[in-house]
């Protein structure tokens, strides 16, 4: 813990000893046991076979290549050339047929790089609009003959996609400097262990909630470190935070029990229960709610324990009882915002189920009790639980470690250095309070 201290009314100011080795040790012991977590349930090496929808011709993983439209027109279907390698004109379709809209893409990568091929795409929904200068990504395949064939995959989007995150990277940097720089970072260390343990540990079919909470421990503990510095204030963050997060996981459990909630309603669970029969579509859930809690929890927590070391540096013979009174206000303030933050997120990512329903004529109770609705519905409920009782939860803690029971002195800013004896001198001058 970073030891910084300062001057305040009455001289140097220092945490106490005490509280600086119950909060370290916890810490400590809470990072041990997540470490455990992680070597118990480390995934193991075997390997999934791909599922079927997700193959090529010849049983494995897909490959694209990419390929950009060169000639976009509206002519009869039926081209024989339609999906094949060729070099100059596609060959024009044996016998008249329906109009559709023809794509020559040139293929720009892989062994056929240079080349070309056609697509024909018929009118309707969920079909393709590509525009001559379209640059795009192509499956290659190969039919029973061991011709190639290529088709449609997707739009490319890798230059665009990196120029928002560069640009996002860039005015993080800028305005937060080298905290931004470590809160980047962080968000690297989330990814990775996202990619490296929590999917494969899932896939492997590890107990979601032990799984989802150590992902979550690591990811807290390096990602409040890094971004918020070593100290005491962080350290309280970090144990409301953690606290929140187990709190988070109980309530999941139960009211995922309660409600009988299955998440097949959602394709990609329906996918996942049909070609991943041993992957558990309800830890799943479980997973996504408290990993999904994180974010908001981290907010909230590290705005509390920084205002209350604040308030207590502020006025250093405020007692403990009027520090957190002063600390809540602020939290109030801040459940009520975040809340309506929360809510907002994830009825705007039902925004389409809900269009849909409104069209169907269905029953306002049966919309909502359905499995799809009721899902983001017990999210948001969790979610804002878990973040209402994390604000008293990290105020206490940060209280008592900027008022620490015992100590002779008035405690203020994150410092775990103890006095050098048991009656420091005072030193005179103007006010100036620790900051962490």
């Amino acid at each position: 813990m970073s030891s910084h201290h300062g001057h305040g009314h009455t001289g140097p100011i220092e945490i106490g000893p005490n509280a600086a080795r119950i909060v370290v040790g916890t810490v400590v012991a809470l990072g041990v046991l997540v470490l455990a977590g992680l070597i118990v349930l480390w995934p193991s090496k075997q390997t999934v076979d791909i599922p079927l929808p997700f193959q090529n011709a010849a049983g494995g993983a897909v490959t694209t290549e990419a390929g950009t439209v060169v000639e976009q027109s509206i002519g009869p279907c039926g081209s024989p050339s339609t999906g094949r390698v060729f070099g100059g004109a596609p060959t024009p379709p044996p016998i008249s047929s329906y109009d559709c809209t023809r794509s020559v893409i040139k293929i720009e990568t892989g062994p056929n790089a240079g080349t070309k091929t056609l697509f024909e795409i018929a009118p309707g929904p969920g079909q393709p609009d590509l525009q001559a200068g379209d640059h795009i990504r192509v499956v290659r395949q190969t039919d029973p003959t061991g011709a190639t064939l290529y088709a449609f995959d997707d739009y490319a989007r890798g230059f665009p996609l990196l120029a928002i995150v560069v640009v996002f990277a860039v005015v993080v940097i800028a305005v937060a400097r080298w905290r931004g720089l470590r809160a980047l970072l962080g968000l690297l260390f989330t990814f990775a262990v996202v990619v490296k343990f929590l999917l494969p540990a899932l896939l492997d079919g590890q107990p979601a909630i032990p799984v989802a909470l150590v992902a979550g421990g690591m990811i807290l503990y390096v990602v409040l470190y890094l971004a918020h510095g070593v100290s005491l204030r962080t350290s309280s963050a970090l144990l409301g935070t953690l606290a929140a997060m187990l709190l988070a996981a109980v309530l999941s459990y139960v009211t995922i029990r309660m409600t009988q909630l299955t998440g097949l309603s959602e394709e990609q669970n329906t996918n996942v229960a049909t070609y991943l029969e041993h992957v558990s579509i309800t830890g799943l859930l479980l997973a996504g709610f408290i990993i999904g809690s994180l974010g908001v929890l981290n907010d909230v927590t590290i705005t509390q324990a920084s205002a209350a070391f604040e308030l207590a540096s502020l006025d250093p013979d405020s007692s403990r009882r009027n520090v957190f009174a002063a600390a809540m206000r602020v939290g109030r303030d801040h459940i009520a915002s975040t809340v309506y933050t929360l809510v907002f997120a994830y009825a705007g990512g039902a925004l389409p189920l809900l269009l849909l329903f409104s069209v169907a004529g269905r029953s306002v109770n049966d919309v909502l009790t359905g499995d799809a609705v009721a899902i983001e519905i017990v999210r948001s409920s969790v979610g804002g639980i878990a973040l209402a009782l994390s604000v008293p939860l990290t105020t206490g803690i940060a209280v008592a470690l900027a008022r620490p029971f015992g100590n002779g002195r008035t405690a203020t800013a994150d410092t775990t250095r103890a006095p050098k004896s048991n009656a420091a001198p005072k030193r005179s001058g103007g006010a100036h309070r620790s900051r962490s």
